[in-house]
């Protein structure tokens, strides 16, 4: 071997190893996985389990960091600051307060820590990438299928309706909630009160609806709800206030606890969206960042790549075929107690 053939070699081989150790480098990553709270069930029951599963099958070396805010803005701001002093590359960032997940995506930036923004937007500061349901569909989808059934079951032009939306601090809420004004403001049924529910907290969503029981009476046909978890507070607010039967409510979630009301006929509809969905697209994302790659943007939201996707009304008419038939809940989970009866009637076994 001549010594030009034996330094090109060398050259070569140094070339490899110095790709191989970047790739080890990927696969070895650290990714952390912030949700906003515990109000909501699915980020510890869905949404991290998802993420998690994929994240072992698309990059098995990568370590994940999973941490919960509980509603605490300061205390997610910390999460987040440790998780990159722990060596995060990537952060999914599922905001407390989207307003002030801006600053945590400029601090990433100025590290060369890429943000993937989860489910609910950061609107005043682009992250790398955004994955989510299509919130102002959901919201529009919601209120125009209870807009459709008040006319379907005779309810006359101009009744009125509640509107509940979700946490002022959450811009997917305002997205949702702009979803319902698009889909109530085009109907021929009045809103008789709004509020924004503080953390998505149901018990204050029950104290609000409350106080509209009291004060409309049964001038309530309808109640838009932004999530099953504000849903159940205002069905538990007509149930308090022995109203009977309780008018037509929305979810969103298909939390098995709105399943379970929508069988025994309290909650109209709900949204099928299982989290595993954008939880699978996110670490797409992730392992695409780590290889370098950009990932395809299959929309734009608030300046930002995004992917959302469109997810499917669930009532009684289609509960069986949207959640049973396709494995996203299953009967033993939901059809217990004093479900059993109206699980067999819907033909749920």
């Amino acid at each position: 071997m001549t010594s030009r053939t034996f330094a090109l070699a060398a050259a070569s081989g140094l070339v490899a190893a110095l790709f191989g150790a970047a790739a080890s480098a990927q696969e070895a990553a650290t990714v952390a996985f912030l949700m906003p709270d515990q109000a909501s069930t699915r980020y510890e029951e869905h949404d991290f389990p998802g993420f998690q599963k994929s994240m072992g099958e698309l990059c098995p070396d990568c370590t994940v960091i999973y941490q919960n805010a509980n509603g605490d803005v300061a205390l997610q701001q910390q999460q987040f600051n440790s998780v990159i002093a722990q060596g995060a590359k990537i952060v999914v960032l599922d905001p407390v307060d989207s307003a002030a997940a801006a600053s945590m995506v400029e601090i990433a930036h100025s590290q060369d820590v890429k943000v993937i923004a989860y489910d609910r937007p950061i609107p005043a500061t682009p992250a790398d990438y955004y994955v989510s349901f299509d919130n102002k569909g959901i919201g529009q989808a919601i209120a125009q299928s209870l807009v459709d059934h008040l006319k379907a079951t005779g309810v006359p032009d101009g009744a009125g309706v509640l509107q509940i939306n979700g946490s002022p601090t959450d811009a997917a809420a305002g997205l949702i909630r702009d979803g319902i004004d698009a889909a109530l403001d085009a109907s021929s049924y009045k809103t008789l009160a709004e509020f924004d529910t503080p953390d998505w907290a149901p018990p204050k969503a029950q104290e609000w609806a409350a106080g509209q029981i009291t004060r409309f009476g049964d001038e309530i046909k309808g109640v838009v709800a932004a999530n099953d978890g504000t849903a159940g507070g205002a069905i538990a607010a007509f149930k308090a206030a022995g109203v009977d039967p309780v008018p037509p409510v929305t979810g969103n979630d298909a939390t098995i606890a709105a399943l379970q009301l929508i069988i025994s006929g309290d909650q109209y509809n709900t949204i099928s969206k299982p989290s595993e969905i954008v939880a699978e697209a996110a670490a797409k994302v992730v392992v695409t960042f780590l290889k370098g790659e950009t990932p395809e943007a299959k929309t734009t939201l608030y300046d930002t790549p995004a992917e959302l996707f469109v997810p499917a009304v669930v009532t009684t008419e289609n509960i069986k075929a949207e959640i049973f038939d396709k494995g996203i809940q299953t009967a033993a989970e939901v059809c217990t107690g004093e479900y059993a009866e109206g699980c067999a009637k819907l033909g749920i076994q």
